[in-house]
């Protein structure tokens, strides 16, 4: 990331835990109670550093109703989305249940999506689409497999998935987008993912939204990291200048954890 100045961050950063199919919603209100106290007990300041929670479809209502009873500054989002709006589509979820649940976001694209659903970049292009019309904010994951990986072709097949995932989308909606960088080659191959990775996939990824775009746009649209991000790793990680945060999987269920990872700027210095 880079800093204004002032000390403030270019883009505001944000750090989000995708709690994947983990906490039922009783489990989750405990883990979202315990962030928010943990955070607040750390007086994370919010300006700095946005948090946000992906947590299970049926843990949403639960979620909702904590934040507003308890006037929670963590936000939250859903883990996917139909691109239809509504009719004979059993068992999909539509990007107007989850406005009228107070979601801010929603992740398209993720590797799990991809891999095990057979996700294509122009239903994720649908699903963005989807995600615009009801006022939910997009998280488009993107990246490469190990083969590709190992083929010296991850930069041209991550910017593929993101010319086919935002086709159409005018520049102001990609402004508003966050992309994710996932490091699928690096998930349970025993390859490892380092902070160089992170920013040449950050800086490819802003690249292209210049050249597809402008810079204005480009300088705009907050690009995350989507690997194995800990409290050990993160203030390496997101010393990349193009680095807009993290989207953290398994660190995310762990409160104190995840607290740390959010308060990413006392790593800075010392890691």
């Amino acid at each position: 990331m880079t800093s204004q100045t002032d000390g403030t961050f270019d883009r505001t950063p944000l750090i989000a835990g995708n709690w994947k199919m983990n906490m039922d919603h009783v489990q989750g209100i405990a883990l979202l109670q315990k962030l928010a106290w943990t955070l607040d007990d750390a007086k994370h300041d919010y300006a700095r550093a946005e948090v946000a929670v992906f947590p299970p479809f049926t843990d949403l209502r639960s979620v909702q109703t904590l934040v507003d009873g308890d006037d929670l500054r963590v936000v939250y989002g859903a883990q996917d989305l139909s691109d239809q709006d509504s009719g004979a589509y059993t068992g999909d979820i539509s990007g107007q249940f989850l406005a009228k649940l107070g979601c801010t976001y929603v992740l398209v694209g993720h590797s799990e999506r991809r891999t095990i659903h057979g996700e294509t970049d122009a239903l994720c292009n649908a699903k963005i689409a989807a995600a615009h019309r009801h006022g939910l904010v997009p998280v488009l994951c993107v990246g490469e497999g190990l083969e590709v990986r190992q083929a010296g072709e991850h930069v041209a097949h991550t910017l593929e998935q993101l010319r086919g995932s935002i086709a159409g989308l005018d520049a102001q909606r990609v402004a508003e987008l966050v992309v994710a960088y996932e490091p699928v080659w690096a998930i349970g191959t025993g390859e490892v993912a380092g902070p160089e990775d992170a920013q040449e996939m950050a800086a490819a990824i802003r690249a292209e939204l210049a050249s597809l775009y402008d810079d204005g746009t480009a300088a705009k649209t907050r690009v995350l990291y989507g690997g194995s991000v800990k409290s050990s790793n993160v203030g390496q990680i997101l010393q990349g200048k193009d680095v807009d945060g993290a989207l953290v999987g398994g660190a995310s269920l762990d409160a104190e954890e995840f607290a740390s990872i959010a308060r990413f700027e006392q790593h800075l210095v010392t890691d």
